[in-house]
């Protein structure tokens, strides 16, 4: 990531997760995706020039890191960082809040509302 608009934190997360598709690639890697196809074959249909890019930006920005899982062409799996992973709580309040408040909005996914993250340590705030 390059720079922040701003030193809200608001701002900030928005800068690294906040666009169309990455907390939707982060939902499908919580629910176990994690090879390139398996993205694709989300009901959102994103494109292959995006999520190429959302998977490269994602990984500089520490929330994912890749490993090959075939040579012959180079193929890569994804997986959350702890970093990653810690957006969990974030996608799970968001869940909630629309399937409240958002008509035509599905109730959360079960796999995904149950999941925890483990403990961390605590973020110092001013």
């Amino acid at each position: 990531m390059t720079s922040l608009r701003s030193d809200c934190p608001i701002a900030g997360g928005l800068d690294m997760a906040g666009d169309r598709w990455t907390l939707l690639i982060l939902r499908d890697m919580f629910l176990g995706k994690r090879r390139y196809s398996d993205f694709l074959s989300s009901s959102e249909k994103i494109t292959t020039n995006i999520l190429a890019d959302r998977l490269a930006k994602m990984e500089r920005a520490g929330l994912i890191n890749k490993k090959p899982y075939q040579d012959r062409p180079v193929r890569h799996e994804y997986r959350l960082t702890p970093k990653g992973r810690a957006l969990l709580p974030v996608l799970q309040q968001m869940s909630l809040w629309a399937a409240r408040y958002v008509d035509g909005t599905a109730a959360p996914e079960d796999a995904l509302m149950n999941r925890a993250i483990a403990p961390s340590r605590p973020v110092s705030v001013l």
